[in-house]
């Protein structure tokens, strides 16, 4: 076969071929890497306006907007948390990136710390394994199947069927 004699395949076999590249770009599609941002960071610009000992919480209200957390027990310690994430198919999602900053008040509400973190000063958290045992009986297939034999009354309930 020379140059100039180029053949167009057939007409099921284009088909076939076109089928095979729409079920293999499918399948790589599936594959994506999903990219997730999540949480409330400021930018630099804003987080370099707060000063410590110079301002109040309304005032930083007003710079970095409300914060993600507020410390249940202490709340002089207001938390902007942002978090990114890729998940990579069926896979876990993973943790690329993770940001806190922590800005502590004193107790009239003034600005005394300002504090960033990041992914490096994470801390793993174990998590127990126990169970708590439960008192009562242990509700077993059966007893679950024929609970309710025999529970309902299907004799005349004294009611008038017209409803009186």
């Amino acid at each position: 076969m020379t140059n100039s004699e180029f053949r167009l395949p057939s007409p099921r076999r284009a088909a076939a071929l076109l089928t095979a590249a729409v079920l293999v770009s499918a399948t790589l599609s599936g594959c994506a890497t999903r990219v997730a941002v999540r949480g409330n960071l400021p930018d630099s610009e804003r987080l370099a306006e707060v000063v410590p000992g110079d301002m109040s919480r309304e005032e930083v209200a007003e710079i970095l907007g409300s914060p993600s957390s507020v410390t249940p027990f202490d709340s002089d310690l207001w938390l902007y948390i942002s978090e990114k994430t890729e998940t990579f198919a069926f896979m876990a999602p993973e943790v690329v990136e993770r940001n806190v900053i922590m800005v502590k008040f004193t107790d009239k509400g003034i600005v005394n710390e300002v504090k960033k973190l990041d992914l490096s000063n994470a801390q793993d958290v174990k998590h127990v394994e126990r169970v708590t045992p439960t008192s009562g009986n242990e509700v077993t297939f059966w007893d679950q199947l024929f609970h309710n034999v025999g529970r309902f009354n299907t004799g005349d309930s004294g009611l008038d069927p017209s409803g009186n």
